[in-house]
């Protein structure tokens, strides 16, 4: 089908997340799905501090926290409490994983904010992952930027096939 032009083609946004460490960038990478800030250790809560655009928002002591893109929302994000967002929506989820307190929860934010993660001097041993492929080992005072990136990904789909019908499939809705 996809041979004989019957496909339809989505564009998805990809985040880019780099680590800076002494005012230098120490890693650079992009993600489909997810970046996930979280402890090298298992059962290990970290520290840090989340600012959206340089604007301070919130400090989590969490085990961990999810950006994830639209297309991301059904994976590591769902599973950690976070909120499904339609692919083309222009947005990005941030979703504590098992934080401290129950007032800390997933926000969805415009795409085109920054997020700055800073870690606090106690966070111990923690792990940049993205799309639970790269994985990053951070030093205490290391930045974390993650952005919408200026690559795009092309999804292409069947034509009698929508969002709704991947989602029934996928989360076994109605069954």
């Amino acid at each position: 089908a996809v041979l004989a032009g019957e496909y339809i083609e989505e564009e998805r946004f990809l985040l880019e997340a780099e680590v800076h460490r002494h005012g230098q960038i120490k890693s650079h990478n992009a993600a489909l799905n997810e970046a996930v800030l979280h402890p090298g250790q298992i059962a290990h809560m970290i520290e840090f501090e989340v600012y959206i655009d340089e604007s301070f928002a919130f400090s989590l002591r969490a085990d961990g926290l999810i950006v994830s893109t639209p297309t991301g929302s059904t994976a590591y994000n769902l599973s950690a409490g976070g909120p499904i967002v339609y692919p083309s929506m222009n947005a990005v989820v941030l979703t504590p994983i098992c934080p401290f307190t129950l007032t800390n929860r997933p926000i969805v934010i415009p795409d085109d904010n920054e997020i700055i993660l800073k870690l606090a001097k106690n966070s111990g041993e923690v792990v940049l992952t993205l799309d639970g492929q790269v994985g990053y080992d951070l030093e205490t005072n290391d930045l974390i930027k993650v952005r919408k990136s200026e690559t795009s990904f092309n999804l292409v789909k069947p034509p009698n096939r929508n969002y709704f019908d991947v989602l029934r499939n996928k989360l076994k809705w109605g069954r």
